[in-house]
């Protein structure tokens, strides 16, 4: 992976790893954890999971009615009323490259990264804790999708890391979601420099600064009002319904199952 980019070649992942792939023509991105075994776990907005109704305007992705994988019979694999799927690599990027999230970048890079949603200066935890919080989510859901506090990025970015931000209110973990917010604002605040800077050339780096300086302040590797949270105690975290101890060794062994498939 380069500054530029964070592609990889398939043979070059490793199960725990946060990967993502462009939709429509890279207007965004969807991410996922591949757990091994050609399977991806990821997050996507349930009320869409049944739904032919397509959108390329919005961060999350949309699925429409297809035909059964002919590859991976558990392929589609999910709970009801929820928007965590596990899904084969072949389904997961439809057709699209794929990449890889960087994690533990150093400053200068996050920075020098343009497009949000492709790397954070927060450091991974091991893949075994990694592939954990995506299997029991998997069977245990996510909570509801919100397009900027809960999204498929932010998704990967709690397997990968535990975090959970404090504040229930502002923008989630998702770098993407914070470019979208960005950009705008970083124009607006440096609308007025019009005014005083007669280049616009100096303009466009002032507001270029305040955007990528606007992105960095809200990576998860760098906020203060971030805890690390236990996936098994994120329900309680976020006033979701926690599972029965029953229902969750039931999971536990649907899990094994499906990483055996």
């Amino acid at each position: 992976m380069g500054l530029l980019s964070n592609k990889v070649e398939r043979n070059e992942i490793k199960p725990g790893d946060h990967i993502y792939t462009y939709r429509a023509v890279f207007t965004y991105s969807h991410h996922g954890i591949f757990v091994g075994g050609s399977k991806v776990v990821h997050f996507r907005p349930e009320r869409n999971l049944d739904s032919s109704i397509e959108s390329s305007s919005e961060l999350y992705d949309p699925i429409s009615p297809q035909s059964a994988c002919p590859i991976f019979p558990d392929c589609g694999f999910r709970q009801p009323n929820s928007g965590v799927v596990l899904s084969c690599l072949n389904c997961f990027l439809r057709n699209g490259s794929l990449y890889c999230f960087e994690y533990g970048v150093t400053p200068s890079v996050f920075l020098a990264k343009v497009r949000g949603g492709t790397c954070t200066t927060a450091v991974s935890d091991p893949p075994g804790s990694v592939i954990h919080r995506a299997m029991y989510l998997l069977q245990n859901g996510f909570g509801y999708y919100d397009i900027f506090q809960n999204n498929c990025e932010d998704f990967a970015l709690y397997c990968k890391t535990g975090l959970l931000i404090m504040e229930k209110l502002g923008f989630g973990r998702s770098g993407q979601a914070s470019s979208v917010i960005s950009a705008p604002l970083a124009a607006l605040i440096s609308s007025p420099l019009n005014l005083l800077m007669p280049s616009p050339v100096g303009v466009a780096t002032v507001t270029a600064g305040m955007y990528c300086m606007s992105r960095y302040a809200t990576d998860i590797g760098v906020r203060s009002d971030v805890i690390k949270v236990a996936v098994e105690d994120l329900a309680a975290n976020l006033g979701w319904a926690a599972p029965h101890d029953e229902a969750a060794q039931e999971n536990e062994a649907s899990n094994r199952q499906l990483m055996t498939l």
